[in-house]
């Protein structure tokens, strides 16, 4: 018999969600961003849930090449753009659109036409998502270089479209004292203020919470698809009509009972402060259980309880005082949704390891045997 953990990935919460995407923004078209494996979910096995969309998003080659390999024909983005001009190959090939950020990178689109050229072979034309750093001061081109970098783009024949993009730094929130949105968009307008082509602004956050402000042709809904609320605690998945679509659910495996001053786990961290029933699970960091979590809210054959003591690699121990029902083989949900129907939000139990859902469900490791749930 396998070790007792699963991750159940919910299909049905998977499309729910892409049609919440649609419904905050009908005039835009919806790119479901599928980086990270979808978000630790498998791009295999959502891509049936997700087929609907408008295009996909992602980051590397390889991955676009497994939604290729799926029977994908419509628009791949690349958001971090390519990392060689060997890449420029590979978008040819696989007919991927890709974000530019970088000189180097119109350096490197200039010198395939040059080769294309030299060869006497037909000029590929490429779809580009010109970035804008807007105050995220991660990818893109300044305000005042941006103008330059799109007319060096607009002057090749090797470039079929240029769409304007930007990233929000503080979507899910207030930055100065202003909307999270204000001073980025005022930015972003400023600057391409003049310029023809169609933009790219909204992340899950901006898409959740702003979409009626803002015109984005392209909306990248990537975390509010799988289930999280970009925004939480302000909101909750709950207030926007999402449904978890990732389930880490396992078993007691064992039931010890303390008396008061008795201790659970490495450190002996946890003291009993009274006569309490505690159930081990068949869940540890090695699954991608966050070993800093304290006092982490689960489910217990669907009754709330917590973790106690300190999280080892394999096992993590949970209060089973209050669930009279407990007994070996008893379901316990990490984060997700029980069999019964019992809803465990992931952001309730990211806040208490101090990250957020995004790493959680990215995290759970191989040896979780994942199953599909439709």
């Amino acid at each position: 018999m396998p070790r007792p953990i699963t991750a159940v990935i919910h299909h049905d919460a998977l499309q729910h969600n892409l049609s919440i995407a649609r419904e905050m923004a009908p005039d835009s078209q919806v790119f479901a961003v599928v980086k990270a494996n979808a978000y630790g979910h498998g791009i295999e096995r959502v891509y049936s849930s997700f087929k609907t969309a408008d295009g996909f998003a992602l980051l590397d080659i390889e991955e676009a090449k497994r939604i290729r390999a799926l029977g994908w024909t419509g628009t791949i983005l690349l958001l971090e753009g390519i990392f060689s001009a060997q890449d420029l190959f590979d978008c040819d090939q696989y007919n991927l659109s890709f974000t530019v950020h970088s000189q180097h990178q119109i350096d490197w689109i200039q010198q395939y036409a040059v080769i294309q050229n030299q060869q006497d072979q037909k000029i590929v034309q490429f779809d580009i998502f010109l970035k804008m750093n807007s105050g995220m001061n991660r990818l893109g081109f300044n305000p005042e270089h941006y103008q330059s970098a799109w007319h060096q783009l607009n002057s090749l024949n090797s470039i079929h479209s240029i769409t304007h993009m930007m990233h929000f730094s503080d979507a899910d929130g207030e930055r100065f004292g202003r909307s999270g949105i204000e001073y980025q968009r005022q930015i972003f307008e400023e600057a391409i203020r003049d310029l023809p082509g169609k933009r790219s602004l909204s992340n899950s956050a901006a898409t959740l919470r702003y979409s009626k402000q803002l015109h984005s042709d392209y909306v990248r809904s990537g975390i509010m698809l799988y289930g999280s609320s970009p925004d939480y605690p302000e909101h909750n998945i709950q207030d926007w009509k999402l449904e978890p679509t990732m389930s880490l659910r396992s078993e007691i495996i064992a039931i010890q009972n303390l008396e008061a001053n008795e201790t659970v786990g490495y450190g002996s961290r946890f003291i009993a402060k009274q006569t309490m029933k505690i159930g081990i699970v068949a869940c540890g960091y090695a699954d991608g259980y966050q070993r800093i979590s304290t006092d982490a809210p689960v489910l217990v054959n669907s009754i709330r309880s917590q973790t106690i003591g300190r999280v080892s690699m394999d096992m993590l121990a949970v209060d089973l005082t209050h669930v009279e029902n407990a007994e070996i083989g008893s379901e316990v949900v990490l984060w997700g949704k029980s069999s019964s129907g019992a809803v465990l939000p992931i952001d309730e139990v990211a806040i208490s390891s101090g990250t957020v859902g995004y790493e959680l469900m990215c995290g759970v490791t191989n040896r979780v045997n994942f199953v599909n749930e439709h």
